[in-house]
């Protein structure tokens, strides 16, 4: 405070009074959090069973992992409006009542189609909760250095959930069906649901006008339809119909964009974007994501099918990640408000970058610490920027706003990992699929290991065993080969993403308390 005179000013002091419960209500908002990483990873553990079971094609197989992000990413924007519009607390509590009842479809799902749809659903679930915690975090904690370390928890939290989830899965999965990675989700919901009635305020724009049903159909199309030609022009070249529903998807975004603009009170406020810091924090979430998700996608499967670990072994092995990721997001706020958040965040970036680097240098045999190594980077550089990017989001617009700040934050995140699994995946995939196969295997087992390193290796099982050894080898190397290639552009997008981000965020700075705005 500075000693002008402001005539009502003071009114701004009731702000700053700290909200009783706060961290028991972060807690309740953090198992939300948990519950949508977990099953986002655990998945990745579970596929290669899911590939037993269900016999996918290595196309339904991707559907099968990027749907859910699709979806989410689709609707991230409006769900987000929506909660500003009829309450944060009331959508969280509702879309978590869905995302249990989904979960149990998901686990007894019977055929690729089936379970292609209930991902779907779940990304409907989904979209309802991730959008809420952060913008009921933007409003329980009105200190901007409590609120940094709450959005350190929130990201820190996201981040174990990624690595709780295959520890979790892996006990499951040895001692259950795969089905079952989906019903832990059940009891989380529970607690969430019966502990967030009692603890979590609500919260909502006091006057949001109505919720734009246009607007709504058009960024729910505009996205799926450019991240579906992306992902299918990746995977199959160039067509004219993937080329028509990008053109479809540019169209109803660029519409969406005008009414956004033209509206009294629109779904989401594109003036958001004129402030630089937001707009730079949005771009690094979103190629963060994109360069780490199609990679730790195909990563578990490289440590089960290739490395030959058991599914327990393969989640315990991923957990430098979450180890870097929450002792990084603890310390993110404190370390951007010492130097810069753009050293910060373009640090992180550049971490995660070298780590992917590293990566290019992969074989099937690559020892343990040098994966462990990487891991760990990759971990301590997506704590950093995470958490950093988030709280420059949330601190850059009005607690009015919060749902729809926190929305954009998690659309860019999620196209991220849909685009990332899409476009890195697809590399994966490409170079697989064009493996030499041995001779003497016969032409069925053949298509069955070409569709995916699950079928391979099912496949390879019943052959002879010098034929089925050769056959297994062959698809094994391929998989690394794409491993590894995708690794590499992951690597120039990150440390790419590093540069723009230092340019982006300059001059960016955290709040240090009510008075700095």
């Amino acid at each position: 405070m500075t000693g002008t005179t402001g005539g009502p000013r003071p009114v701004a002091a009731p702000a700053e009074t700290p909200r009783p419960g706060r961290w028991l209500a972060l807690a309740v908002l953090v198992l939300a959090v948990l519950l949508v990483a977990v099953d986002a990873t655990v998945l990745g553990l579970a596929t290669p069973f899911l590939s037993e079971d269900l016999r996918p094609s290595g196309t339904q197989l991707l559907w099968i992992g990027d749907v859910y992000s699709f979806v989410i990413a689709g609707l991230l924007v409006s769900m987000g409006s929506l909660g500003d519009r009829i309450g944060r607390k009331k959508l969280l509590l509702c879309g978590a009542v869905a995302f249990g009842a989904v979960s149990v479809l998901n686990a007894y799902a019977t055929s690729p189609e089936m379970m292609i749809a209930a991902r779907a659903l779940l990304g409907v679930a989904g979209a309802t909760l991730m959008p809420s915690t952060l913008a009921l975090i933007r409003n329980l904690f009105h200190d901007p250095k409590e609120r940094s370390l709450a959005i350190g928890i929130w990201g820190a939290m996201a981040s174990a959930g990624a690595a709780v989830g295959p520890v979790v899965g892996g006990v499951l999965l040895q001692n259950f069906w795969w089905g079952s990675v989906f019903l832990i989700n059940l009891p989380v919901m529970a607690v969430l649901v019966l502990v967030g009635i009692k603890l979590l305020p609500e919260s909502r724009d006091p006057a949001p006008g109505p919720w734009d049903v246009p607007s709504v159909l058009l960024s729910m199309v505009g996205i799926v339809a450019i991240v579906y030609a992306i992902k299918e022009a990746a995977a199959y070249g160039f067509r004219w119909h993937f080329l028509l529903a990008g053109v479809l998807g540019v169209l109803a975004l660029t519409w969406f964009v005008r009414r956004q603009l033209t509206l009294p009170k629109p779904l989401l406020d594109m003036r958001l974007f004129h402030h630089r810091g937001f707009s730079g924090a949005v771009l690094a979430d979103l190629l963060t994501v994109l360069g780490l998700s199609g990679l730790v996608f195909f990563l578990s499967q490289f440590l089960q099918l290739v490395q030959g670990r058991d599914p327990l072994e393969a989640g315990l092995a991923e957990l430098p990640a979450a180890v870097g990721a929450v002792t990084a997001g603890l310390l993110a706020g404190q370390a951007a408000r010492r130097w810069s958040v753009r050293s910060v965040v373009a640090g992180g970036l550049g971490a995660i970058g070298v780590a992917l680097a590293v990566l290019v240098l992969l074989h099937a045999d690559t020892a343990y610490p040098v994966l462990g190594a990487a891991l760990l980077l990759v971990g301590v550089g997506a704590g950093f920027s995470f958490t950093v990017t988030a709280d420059v989001i949330l601190s850059s617009v009005p607690k009015e706003q919060a749902g729809s700040a926190s929305a954009v934050s998690e659309t860019a995140y999620e196209l991220g990992a849909a685009l990332g699994i899409a476009l890195l995946g697809s590399i994966v995939t490409g170079v697989y699929r064009d493996f030499g196969t041995p001779a003497g295997v016969p032409a069925k087992a053949a298509a069955e290991a070409h569709d995916s390193l699950g079928g391979a290796v099912e496949a390879a099982a019943g052959l002879p065993g010098e034929t089925g050894r050769a056959l297994l080898t062959s698809a094994q190397d391929a998989f690394v080969e794409g491993l590894r290639i995708a690794a590499g552009a992951g690597a120039l997008v990150l440390l790419g993403t590093a540069v723009a981000a230092w340019f982006l965020l300059r001059g960016q700075k955290l709040e240090e308390g009510a008075a700095e705005h």
